[in-house]
């Protein structure tokens, strides 16, 4: 096993395709093909599936190839340090759901940073099996895991099984949100009945990290609502719900700066009774920075800003 042979894994895992990693890395392709072959018999597992659609990572593969990305950052981070002088970037990384209220405390983040020589900033929105695998086993410093309330103990057992260690950071009820010209807007209150007639945008995220996609969607719509489009970003929602007044949205309550930015209200719905929590999670023996400490004080202030509103 060598750091190019990871680096063609990586490339295959991200094209889905020997020809186009080959093209990529500027190599043959059966350079490629033997590369797989030495790490599959060096690790005794499959790395890849070979469908009619492409080639994908196994389970086990895919969890090689989040320890391979891992080495490959560090890798490069020790050469840019050393090339620049031993001068290493200040760094920040979160991963998080798509969620309106931490764009906000990270915007805010962001803008109250000095500006040092050199810094690196990551803000990743995935779903909660992916930030549970960001922290766990790749390079991600600090996750927000949102999940069911009534799942607390399952995810509890599974982040400790992880070596994870996890603080409460927001426990709500969800929102309906919608554009202000909607035909709901004008209503306090929405009942479930209400939102037959409309579309539900709904993220194509599975809540629960051991459930396929499609079981992740049924478990988290109503019944009621047939028209449904899925997205896997939080840029795409907004337009949406803004242009178009006969969508909706199931979210975490949003700042109210946001809403006013995008055209949209928010509105309660008393027969969805189901409570979430965002819970902020961090590897055990991990020493929270100051610039971790000073995004979670941005998180804070957004939220009681929330509560001050509801």
């Amino acid at each position: 096993m060598n750091l190019l042979h990871l680096k063609y894994a990586v490339e295959i895992a991200e094209t889905n395709s020997m020809t186009k990693a080959a093209e990529r890395l500027y190599t043959a392709q059966p350079n490629l093909s033997r590369a797989v072959k030495e790490l599959e018999s060096t690790l005794g597992i499959p790395i890849f599936r070979r469908t009619s659609k492409g080639i994908f990572p196994t389970p086990q593969g895919e969890e090689f190839l989040n320890y391979a990305r891992l080495i490959l950052t560090q890798v490069d981070e020790i050469e840019h340090m050393y090339q620049h002088g031993g001068r290493e970037p200040r760094k920040f990384s979160v991963c998080g759901p798509h969620a309106c209220y931490i764009a906000c405390a990270f915007t805010a983040f962001v803008q109250h940073l000095e500006s040092p020589t050199s810094q690196e900033i990551f803000y990743n929105e995935t779903s909660p099996s992916r930030v549970i695998t960001n922290v766990a086993d790749a390079d991600y410093r600090l996750g927000i895991l949102r999940y069911p309330s009534a799942h607390d103990a399952s995810f509890k057992g599974l982040l400790k099984e992880k070596g994870l260690t996890f603080e409460l950071l927001y426990e709500f009820n969800y929102v309906l949100l919608m554009s202000a010209k909607s035909p709901l807007a004008a209503k306090t209150q929405v009942q479930l009945g209400d939102l037959s007639p409309l579309t539900e945008i709904a993220h194509a995220d599975p809540f629960a990290p051991t459930l396929p996609l499609s079981m992740g969607q049924k478990n988290n719509l109503d019944d009621r609502v047939n028209k449904h489009i899925y997205v896997f970003e939080r840029g795409s929602q907004m337009d949406l719900l803004s242009l178009n007044p006969n969508t909706f949205l199931w979210a975490s309550p949003v700042p109210q700066r946001m809403l006013d930015q995008f055209g949209l209200v928010q509105r309660t719905c008393p027969e969805n009774d189901r409570t979430y929590r965002d819970m902020l999670i961090y590897k055990k023996g991990y020493s929270l920075t100051s610039l971790d400490k000073a995004f979670i004080d941005e998180l804070v202030a957004v939220k009681r800003a929330l509560g001050a509103e509801e």
